[in-house]
């Protein structure tokens, strides 16, 4: 999946199992190509495919907090998701937000509990939806800015895991995730702003800096959302979202950095391009 990485988890100083690291490179070979694939073509391919995994990830939330119950809010987010999509794709992202809530207010008065978290799980899995289709949507810029948008998360990923295995040292957080190092969360940044000056090759009449800062910028809240599921999983007392993908476990797992940076992209565009140009927005300082 688009914001998991090829290897392993960020700055994890562990080696997995030969047999699991193999199913990694293995469903990573036909994961982000695909997500690639998608991305180039746009349109409803694109938004079917986020879609799906927007609907994965709030069947993965709602069976991490409740698995013997909310089956109403299950199918309440789903539909919701759905309905998110065809707007967010005809070019109607701001009454997409009138959707997600009202399903706020419809968990609200018909979950009998975890309420919050389940308004929560529609808000994680309608960012991760809504997010990529805004900025996809720039025809100029679209598909760029999700390119550069996976350099980051991927590198960040990649860098973190080996940087945390070669250097060690302190650990990042531990009370929330054991095995990652602040040397591999550092590597990881380093790792996010080099694949960024890479794709930044083809950016004309952007500013270097602040192509480096926003790359930063971008590789560190992909951190906290990895740390986030961490600290999800560990409340929920689960070691994973789920078993959806073979050697990654779930697809909120693969994706929990990508839903938080992509987020933070599609905030910053918007504010400076508009929903028309959000991809512009984030790129081109």
């Amino acid at each position: 999946m688009a914001g998991g990485d090829p290897l392993a988890s960020s700055a994890d100083t562990s080696a997995p199992s030969n047999r699991n690291l193999l199913l990694r490179i293995v469903s990573a070979l036909i994961l982000a190509p695909l997500a690639l694939g998608v991305a180039y073509v746009g349109g409803w391919p694109f938004a079917a495919f986020w879609a799906a995994a927007a609907l994965a990830v709030w069947w993965e939330w709602v069976r991490l907090i409740d698995p013997q119950g909310s089956q109403g809010a299950l199918v309440l987010g789903a539909c919701t998701l759905v309905l998110e999509a065809l707007l967010v794709a005809s070019g109607r992202a701001d009454k997409a937000l009138i959707i997600v809530l009202l399903a706020l207010f419809g968990i609200a008065v018909t979950a009998t509990r975890q309420a919050k978290w389940l308004a929560g799980g529609i808000l994680y899995a309608s960012a991760l939806l809504t997010a990529p289709l805004i900025i996809r949507a720039d025809e100029q810029f679209g598909f760029l800015a999700i390119l550069l948008l996976f350099a980051i998360v991927w590198s960040t990923d990649i860098g973190g895991y080996f940087g945390g295995r070669a250097l060690g040292g302190p650990r990042l957080m531990p009370a929330v995730s054991p095995k990652k190092t602040w040397s591999g969360a550092i590597a990881g940044t380093a790792a996010a702003v080099g694949a960024a000056l890479a794709v930044g090759r083809w950016l004309q009449g952007s500013s270097l800096v602040l192509t480096v800062c926003v790359a930063a910028l971008l590789s560190v809240v992909s951190q906290v959302g990895d740390l986030f599921e961490s600290a999800l999983k560990r409340h929920f007392g689960a070691k994973d979202a789920s078993g959806l993908i073979p050697g990654h476990g779930g697809v909120m797992d693969r994706l929990d950095g990508f839903i938080v940076a992509a987020l933070v992209a599609a905030v910053i565009g918007v504010l400076r391009g508009g929903f028309d140009a959000a991809a512009r927005g984030v790129i081109i300082w």
